[in-house]
């Protein structure tokens, strides 16, 4: 990757950084979630169950819902045994030793939209942070993959691309502006922020068919 070549002596990996992420996305039956983000409102939502690699029962996952108001994301989640949190997303068993406020907002959505299992989705990151600020974190997502059966974190990782000529995803995450030099070689490249959710991107492929 040309990026790559061109910032290398300015980065190190992060703490982890070559991983694969698993993510079970939940949606009613006709797609509402994600069709309402695909219109791109100034708020819309999301839940998802996501682990690093393929958990076992004992293994931790974590229960997110991303909510998204006029330009700015809020996540919140819960940590849990994926067993645990299997029983409570296929058996409707509330957890009740992890009862907390976040957990009560999710079990909430839940129920308001009787959400449940709508897609398998992984992808392989490497994750980089830069030497002169490590708050600024990038990260480059490849093999996105992905399945509608076995909808489960247990069953592996395997699924179709999304993209067979292997292209990348490229993600920036900055609290703050960017160091100058970094901001002139994403504008030199030709690199400039734009919205993209690897749900919808599959979602609308579906659809085409």
């Amino acid at each position: 990757m040309e990026l790559m070549a061109r910032i290398r002596d300015q980065i190190v990996p992060d703490e982890y950084s070559d991983y694969t992420i698993s993510n079970v996305y939940f949606d009613t039956d006709c797609s509402d979630l994600i069709r309402t983000s695909i219109e791109k409102p100034p708020y819309k939502e999301k839940l998802r169950l996501r682990a690093y690699g393929t958990p076992g029962p004992e293994d931790e996952v974590f229960l997110e819902m991303k909510k998204k108001w006029d330009g700015v994301v809020y996540k919140r989640r819960v940590e849990l045994p994926y067993r645990v949190a299997q029983s409570y997303l296929e058996e409707e068993i509330y957890p009740e030793a992890y009862d907390c406020q976040i957990l009560r907002e999710i079990d909430h959505m839940i129920c308001h939209y009787e959400l449940k299992p709508r897609l398998f989705l992984a992808y392989d990151r490497l994750a980089y942070v830069l030497k002169e600020d490590r708050t600024i974190r990038f990260t480059i997502d490849r093999n996105i993959r992905s399945r509608r059966e076995h909808i489960c974190l247990g069953d592996g990782d395997d699924g179709e691309l999304l993209y067979e000529d292997g292209r990348k995803l490229l993600e920036i995450k900055a609290p703050l502006a960017l160091p100058l030099w970094f901001a002139q070689t994403l504008a030199e490249m030709k690199i400039f922020p734009q919205s993209f959710s690897k749900y919808g991107r599959i979602y609308e492929d579906n659809l085409a068919g």
